[in-house]
């Protein structure tokens, strides 16, 4: 498959989310770029602004508020070796520590990568972190039956709790709307910073928050620029 949530946390002025993706007085953010660590401590505010709530009503009128929070990133910058399947370059290698530092804080349940280098090692430092071995969804079939793969993986293994979806340009946004968020135009050839959050809670429309990780990219071609 064409690949087309530095060591340091950066945070550069980026395009919003559109605001319907973003709902409810608990959402942090509300679609400006966020420092990763920042993100972090936003997902646990979340949580503790939906059990507040539930705590609220009455028993028998409490929803299901464990939230599924999903992480997504592409690969970290590919190795320029001419391979069929290139693994990162020192860039692609800082960015996949830089990913581990930015959800260091965070209680992962899963990590979901494709078949290739690439995805597999950007995860790889944060899989040792956090004790996990990634779960792969192959690319066969196609990007539209692979994001619905990947969605659907998410839901039958990591409901009401987080994970982290390392994919490709072509597929992050294609899982986000497949997982019920707004749909995203493909990241552009020189994006590798951005990360987006998608939280989704029963009987709420999904929040998604987009935050920036690691070394900035440089600025984009004219053919991707941003509305």
């Amino acid at each position: 498959m064409s690949s087309s949530l530095g060591t340091r946390v950066s945070a550069p002025p980026t395009s919003p989310v559109p605001s319907r993706a973003v709902a409810g007085v608990c959402a942090p953010g509300h679609g400006r770029a966020l420092r990763a660590t920042a993100v972090v401590r936003g997902l646990l505010s979340l949580a503790a602004c939906a059990a507040g709530f539930s705590r609220t009503l009455p028993a028998q009128a409490r929803p299901d508020v464990a939230a599924t929070t999903v992480i997504l990133v592409r690969h970290g910058e590919r190795a320029d070796d001419g391979s069929p399947d290139p693994g990162l370059s020192q860039a692609g290698e800082a960015r996949a520590r830089a990913l581990a530092e930015a959800l260091a804080g965070s209680r992962l349940a899963g990590i979901v990568t494709t078949q290739y280098r690439r995805t597999r090692l950007t995860a790889a430092p944060t899989a040792a972190a956090h004790g996990l071995e990634p779960v792969i969804v192959a690319t066969s079939g196609g990007t539209a039956v692979h994001v619905r793969a990947v969605a659907d993986t998410v839901l039958a293994r990591f409901s009401g709790r987080t994970v982290l979806v390392v994919g490709h340009s072509n597929t992050v946004g294609g899982i986000v709307a497949a997982l019920g968020g707004p749909r995203l135009p493909d990241l552009c050839d020189t994006e590798f910073s951005t990360m987006l959050v998608l939280v989704l809670r029963p009987g709420a429309e999904p929040s998604l928050v987009r935050a920036r990780y690691g070394a900035e990219d440089p600025p984009p071609g004219s053919a991707c620029a941003r509305p």
